[in-house]
């Protein structure tokens, strides 16, 4: 009587590619299930809120954001849509082409100016359970850190437009699918190759087991790749924009390395963990950078402008 592991074995090889096709159409989707509802999902997460209720974006920011959609020359603002979120940057998610679009979330501190930094000071930022005084030293540090020149304002939100126009989200959640697809296409490569396919489930077993650790680096290496692709690139389409959008993303990351240098002194041993002398994130791992420095995006929008005026 065979063995249920021979019988498992027998519809696995049997049906190995209808499975195969399965996973990866099941690990894109539920990747996508983020980006494919973003009001549901992104949002919620984001969302800003003031005394107990979601906060409403000013007039000023929506009216700004649509501007940028006209500057980028996108081709149905109607798949854009932008709301009030916490923290210092904008983030986006969705895809404009999808019915639910993209959401793109705006910061408070872009209601901020040198005049009037109501955006800022009126928050309540706790750090190591102390709250950031304004007054202070480093909180006039971050403070000025928070605050953005209209350019800057513009180039961040057309960085998430261009990330997102481009397909940013479509290939991230691409990456897993075909990583696993390799995981196969290395099983049988090196059982290929040493001619194991009728040796004993033992050795079989162990290549396996040696295709499913590189296709675990493969995936490490190809997330860091793309992901570092994206930001570059989306920061060459925003740049492109005008050179004023370009001086804006100087700018920009330059506010970017002076947060995270306050923050690492207002931090202390743990944003010593966290960021770099230069402002830079230090990565979670070896194997994970996940994405590109913030120097290196300042300096390739900084090639940018050397080059226009060359």
């Amino acid at each position: 009587m065979a063995s249920p592991y021979l019988k498992y074995a027998v519809l696995l090889q049997k049906y190995r590619m209808p499975l195969l096709l399965a996973g990866c159409g099941s690990v894109f989707t539920v990747n996508m299930a983020y980006h494919a509802f973003p009001d549901q999902a992104f949002r919620q997460l984001y969302q800003a809120f003031s005394k107990g209720q979601p906060a409403v974006l000013s007039e000023k920011l929506e009216g700004v954001f649509k501007q940028v959609l006209q500057d980028y020359s996108v081709a149905s603002p109607r798949g854009y849509s932008a709301f009030a979120s916490f923290g210092f940057h904008p983030v986006g998610a969705g895809v404009p082409w999808l019915p639910a679009g993209a959401q793109i979330g705006i910061p408070a501190n872009f209601n901020s100016t040198t005049d009037d930094s109501a955006g800022i000071t009126n928050r309540v930022i706790l750090i190591n359970g102390k709250e950031v005084l304004w007054d202070s030293d480093t909180g006039s540090a971050l403070k000025e850190a928070l605050l953005l020149s209209p350019e800057a304002q513009r180039f961040a939100m057309a960085r998430e437009v261009a990330r997102l126009e481009s397909g940013g989200p479509v290939l991230n959640a691409a990456v897993a699918p075909v990583c696993l697809a390799g995981v196969w296409v290395y099983a049988v490569g090196l059982k290929q190759i040493f001619g194991l396919h009728a040796s004993p489930a033992l050795f079989r077993g162990v290549v396996n087991a040696v295709a499913l650790a590189i296709g675990a680096v493969s995936y490490f290496i190809t997330t860091d790749a793309v992901n570092q692709w994206v930001d570059y690139s989306s920061d060459r389409r925003a740049a492109g924009v005008s050179p004023a959008y370009a001086k804006g993303g100087v700018e920009f990351y330059e506010k970017i390395l002076s947060r995270n240098r306050t923050l690492r002194c207002l931090m202390g041993a743990k944003g010593e963990e966290m960021y770099a002398p230069s402002g830079n994130l230090f990565p979670a791992h070896i194997l994970k950078m996940k994405h590109a420095s913030y120097t290196s995006r300042r300096d390739g929008i900084l090639s940018l402008l050397k080059e226009e005026k060359a």
